[in-house]
């Protein structure tokens, strides 16, 4: 069975990110711990789904993608000062949450959702960065794909409805009942 649209596709991949010698390794699935997906449903990047499609169970890959081809530039606009009061819960900082390096659900005037990253704490001001963490990445991926199969129903409604609730987790055979 070949990659197609609305297929359940289970990868291994190595993530390398940078170029030539200055490649780092930035994220690697395994066999243990693959990557499992509905292949056209919006979960994975065009582009990554572009070099994926047409392949079979068994088939290795091994593709670089572009920052316009994946999340973008770097955006030094997308870095901004924040005042901390706004971190702030029943007029408490939560140190255990608002700390450098913590990524952070947040929301904009437009009340968007966007994950931002606490770059800085000074005094009275948070510096957040919005940028994506692999924009301005050029993304180097190998790996080779497990398995190819038909999605189930149940695995189509979940995905429809926006994942799964009230249960321990998700997976081929559907969710868990603890």
């Amino acid at each position: 069975m070949k990659i197609e649209s609305n297929r359940m596709v289970t990868l291994t991949y190595d993530l390398h990110v940078g170029e030539g010698e200055e490649r780092e390794l930035m994220e690697q699935t395994t066999v243990d711990r693959p990557l499992q997906f509905i292949f056209g449903a919006n979960m994975m990047l065009d582009a990554f789904e572009r070099e994926l499609k047409g392949l079979g169970e068994g088939d290795t890959f091994s593709f670089t993608l572009t920052p316009e081809e994946a999340y973008g530039e770097y955006e030094e606009e997308r870095v901004i000062e924040l005042p901390k009061k706004i971190f702030e819960i029943d007029g408490k900082i939560d140190k255990n949450v608002l700390f450098e390096g913590n990524t952070l659900p947040m929301m904009d005037s437009s009340g968007n959702r966007l994950m931002g990253s606490v770059v800085a704490i000074e005094g009275d001001t948070v510096t957040m960065d919005f940028n994506h963490p692999l924009a301005g990445e050029t993304m180097h991926f190998d790996g080779r794909v497990l398995s190819v199969r038909e999605t189930t129903s149940q695995e189509m409604a979940m995905m429809l409805s926006g994942g799964c609730s009230n249960c321990s987790g998700c997976g081929p055979e559907g969710c868990g009942s603890e």
